[in-house]
């Protein structure tokens, strides 16, 4: 019986991976909208499906950002510029994606954009702080999806979400965490709501990486500038020495950041030619022995796992 078992398991595993490695045949009339693609994953993306022969529209924020990339790519490649947080932008570049791709539809949308300041603790934040976050990473991310559906949808094509690990485990102060959470309940419901139209939903989870999300100066000119703001009842709940205590301990966390981009890349490529793309990516090895157990354990549990790596404020209790 055991070995009946184990031949069984070991064909499932054989059809997993054939099934997982099969790829689309022909890519070349394929087009593909990627957002934020002035550095990191969009832009390493953008590179490598133009070198794959897919038609990519690259969206980017700064006019610098877009003619690099054009001057580093095929002329199959079109750039443009981009503001996810402006209705007006989003519409123009809906327009630019339909002239191009014409009747053939869109095959792709890669929501990449994305920001991660301010973070602090919610304490130190406004509503305005939460809006800047949420208004990129999640209403842009919605608005940009709803201006392109229906091409989308002509194509069957596919919608490929960047969330965050951290959509599944809320771990900082501030937007970030909340944005991801909301990337992916919007992933589920609009996956089971074009599942009828032969469209594929997939989202990307990606762990802590080395992009210029996690730029360290970036991170400590923010933390400052919200240190500076607060009232002083503030500061003397966390301390004088707070600020000296919690900049070090994100340099901490910063150097563990992984430097190979390429695995978000793999995630997102498999997604848009693949056959048979997951549901969901988990990209970086802290993500697969880390953050995702970690999301299924009590709150009790992950609650003591993560304040544990925190700063003490000065009238804390921990």
């Amino acid at each position: 019986m055991l070995q009946y078992l184990i031949i069984c398991v070991l064909f499932c595993v054989l059809y997993y991976w054939y099934r997982d490695g099969k790829c689309l045949k022909n890519v070349s009339d394929k087009y593909v909208y990627i957002t934020g693609c002035d550095s990191g994953f969009g832009n390493l993306l953008a590179k490598h499906l133009d070198q794959q022969g897919l038609h990519v529209l690259a969206a980017c924020l700064t006019e610098k950002g877009a003619e690099e990339l054009k001057n580093s790519t095929s002329s199959r490649l079109k750039t443009f510029q981009l503001d996810v947080v402006k209705s007006e932008s989003i519409s123009k570049a809906a327009e630019f994606v339909k002239s191009e791709v014409k009747e053939k539809g869109l095959w792709g949308l890669v929501n990449n954009a994305g920001i991660s300041q301010p973070t602090a603790p919610n304490d130190w934040l406004t509503i305005d702080d939460h809006k800047a976050i949420l208004n990129v990473n999640l209403i842009g991310l919605i608005e940009v999806t709803l201006s392109v559906l229906p091409l989308i949808k002509r194509a069957r094509g596919r919608i490929v979400n960047v969330a965050s690990i951290f959509g599944r485990n809320s771990c900082v102060g501030g937007s970030y965490c909340i944005s991801k959470f909301g990337v992916e309940a919007f992933n589920d419901s609009l996956r089971r709501d074009l599942e009828i139209f032969g469209v594929k939903v997939l989202c990307i989870e990606p762990g802590f990486f080395k992009t210029t999300m996690t730029n360290f100066d970036k991170i400590s000119e923010n933390v400052k500038k919200l240190w500076d703001r607060l009232p002083q009842d503030v500061k003397d709940d966390y301390g004088a020495d707070f600020l000296d205590r919690y900049i070090p301990k994100a340099k901490e966390m910063v150097e563990f950041a992984d430097q190979d981009l390429m695995k978000v890349v793999w995630c997102m490529n498999h997604a848009l030619t693949s056959v048979h793309p997951r549901t969901r990516y988990s990209a970086g090895l802290d993500a697969k022995i880390f953050w995702i157990p970690l999301s299924y354990m009590p709150t009790a549990i992950s609650d003591f796992v993560l304040n544990r790596g925190k700063i003490k404020p000065a009238k804390g209790i921990l």
